[in-house]
């Protein structure tokens, strides 16, 4: 094995002309550790706000940084500890940081084992996504018969909140721009344009009324969800950091129980009940441009990083 590896790293605060493709010494893992030789890592928007320092306050970095919390690949080597996994396997899950990279070190806990039938690309693209999205519905305690309104239903996230909903028999109306209307009709959801004024649509469209609100576009419609639901203890964000305002939670999804959700999403998307869109793939010397698309915030489905 190699005694170096690439991986995308900056060691200071900025945008993203401060990421640079360095060579580290390869790692070994320690106790619940392995390390993966990365295939693909998903990027999140979570990556560009450390970066640029804009959560600096909560979640401090330590440089130099790599980022990327979702990855998809081999096990090249399992810590001693280790009886989940053994080199060869292939994985995919939530790390923490370090995807943007050709290794990475990853919590044995926090990965699933990757179907054979689940591409690169979209095993990297689906750990936070689902995670997240498991989590805000637990937190909405939706369920069938309920109405449900997605804000950015055409992102990573969104679209895959969107179909575990509908799973879930939940009836789904989602906010994007008009050209990802047939895309939200395709994913289970009767779609509403987004802006000012969504609110009256969202309405027009919920026959039964609106029971919960999930704000997965941060551009600041929480006032409107929770007038729609009329109930701010039932809208949940994960974009906007200004929910304590309006009385909304911020969700967060931990660790503990990313394995089984990740097994329970695989399973949905090899029976087709769940899909994952990659709109663009980038090599390592692209990540800054992966970044940049990020967060101009009009991405339908999933970035990925690809090794080169």
């Amino acid at each position: 094995m190699t005694e170096t590896y690439r991986a995308v790293e900056f060691s200071e605060y900025g945008g993203p002309e401060v990421l640079r493709v360095v060579d580290r010494e390869l790692p070994h893992p320690g106790p619940g550790q392995v390390l993966v030789e990365v295939r693909a890592a998903g990027v999140n928007p979570l990556d560009w706000q450390l970066r640029s320092g804009a959560v600096a306050a909560m979640m401090p970095v330590e440089f130099p940084s790599v980022p990327g919390g979702d990855v998809a690949g081999v096990v090249a080597e399992a810590g001693a500890d280790v009886t989940d996994f053994a080199a060869g396997d292939e994985v995919f899950g939530s790390i923490g940081s370090g995807g943007y990279a050709e290794f990475a070190l990853a919590p044995a806990a926090q990965l699933a084992r990757k179907p054979g039938g689940l591409s690169w690309e979209v095993a990297a693209g689906l750990p936070v996504a689902v995670n997240t999205a498991y989590q805000v519905l637990a937190d909405l305690g939706v369920k069938a018969g309920e109405t449900l309104v997605v804000d950015g239903a055409a992102g990573g996230v969104g679209s895959v909140a969107v179909q575990i909903a509908r799973h879930l028999g939940v009836t789904v109306i989602g906010t994007a721009g008009e050209h990802n209307h047939a895309y939200l009709r395709s994913l289970g959801a009767e779609p509403a344009t987004y802006g000012e004024g969504f609110a009256e649509r969202a309405r027009a469209v919920a026959v039964k009324g609106v029971d919960a609100a999930f704000d997965a576009a941060g551009k600041g419609s929480l006032p409107a969800l929770v007038e729609l639901t009329g109930d701010p203890a039932r809208v949940v964000t994960i974009a906007d950091h200004r929910a304590a305002e309006h009385g909304v939670r911020f969700a967060f999804a931990g660790p503990d129980t990313v394995r089984e959700r990740l097994e329970q999403a695989a399973a949905l998307t090899l029976s087709g009940e769940l899909g994952l869109s990659v709109a663009r793939t980038y090599s390592l010397s692209q990540a800054a441009d992966a970044h940049r698309e990020s967060a101009g915030g009009h991405v339908r489905g999933k970035l990925i990083i690809v090794p080169d």
